[in-house]
């Protein structure tokens, strides 16, 4: 059963090619399977791209996937998991649980909504807070909040997508929201970003920026900038000299490890990159996963 095939649902979102970039590439807008599966572990990562896939467009032989092949939560390392089951209503994003020392969780930004889902996420730890980079991931953040009993988390200047959050960060400083994590507001993408720095060694970038496997680099998106790229690149300019990580998690592009001292290079030479762009029209298709 290893006929896979990619149906016509596909929004060209690259979650896919994410989970297996070796086996799912890209081709006339949408993803394609470039080769069948030939071991276990690739077989593995077919799944996860069928189950992290929003539309469900990754699809075995039969067509149906098999609810015991489903991988998420699955782990990064040994703080940080993927969600997987990637939202409609979020286009797309992926979401994480961020383990801390004291056995807690927090998520950032949110998949899709079910309460089998929820009840899987949280054999993780106990979720105390549900963390949102921007508007454009906040659909699901009440329901999975209010199943935890957990704090609802976002940014004053897109609080009309989640006005009923339990606790709003305001202005553009730095906010210390937990032991070890840092919420830092990049206005830009949109009105209201934020990423999450955790533990020096973690960032959660929301759609701020990302890693590009096309120019194996840090690159920003910035056909899909809905509030001001201007503003993103001032708020790079501010910001990046106090980041300092290992990972890259971003919601929308690809997720990378560097040495710290190479990612904080890299960072600043994108910071000066998105000094030179001007406002341009929104185009989905220019965007380079």
């Amino acid at each position: 059963m290893d006929g896979w095939y990619v149906d016509d649902r596909c929004t060209n979102c690259d979650v896919a090619r994410q989970y297996a970039p070796d086996l799912i590439d890209e081709a006339d807008g949408k993803s394609r399977i470039l080769r069948m599966p030939s071991t276990t572990a690739e077989r593995q990562r077919f799944y996860a791209a069928a189950f992290a896939c929003h539309t469900r467009s990754i699809r075995p032989e039969s067509g149906q996937l098999d609810q015991a092949d489903d991988p998420f939560p699955m782990a990064l390392d040994g703080s940080v998991l993927l969600c997987g089951h990637n939202s409609r209503r979020t286009a797309g994003a992926n979401a994480y649980l961020l383990r801390r020392p004291s056995g807690d969780v927090m998520m950032v930004d949110t998949p899709r909504w079910s309460r089998e889902l929820a009840e899987r996420y949280a054999e993780s730890g106990p979720v105390t807070d549900v963390l949102l980079t921007h508007r454009d991931h906040a659909a699901h953040g009440r329901c999975y909040a209010d199943h935890y009993g957990a704090r609802l988390w976002i940014h004053e200047g897109d609080l009309d997508a989640a006005p009923d959050a339990d606790q709003v960060i305001k202005g553009l400083e730095p906010v210390e929201i937990g032991e070890g994590v840092t919420a830092h507001p990049l206005p830009g993408h949109t009105r209201g970003s934020v990423l999450y720095l955790a533990d020096d060694r973690y960032c959660f970038s929301g759609d701020s920026f990302y890693w590009s496997r096309t120019t194996g680099d840090l690159e920003v998106a910035e056909s899909v900038t809905w509030y001001s790229i201007e503003e993103l690149a001032a708020s790079l300019a501010r910001t990046a000299g106090q980041l300092r990580f290992e990972w890259l998690l971003p919601g929308h592009g690809d997720r990378h490890r560097l040495a710290a001292d190479e990612m904080s290079r890299r960072l600043r030479e994108l910071t000066e990159r998105t000094a030179l762009l001007k406002p341009r029209s929104i185009d989905f298709t220019a965007v380079r996963w």
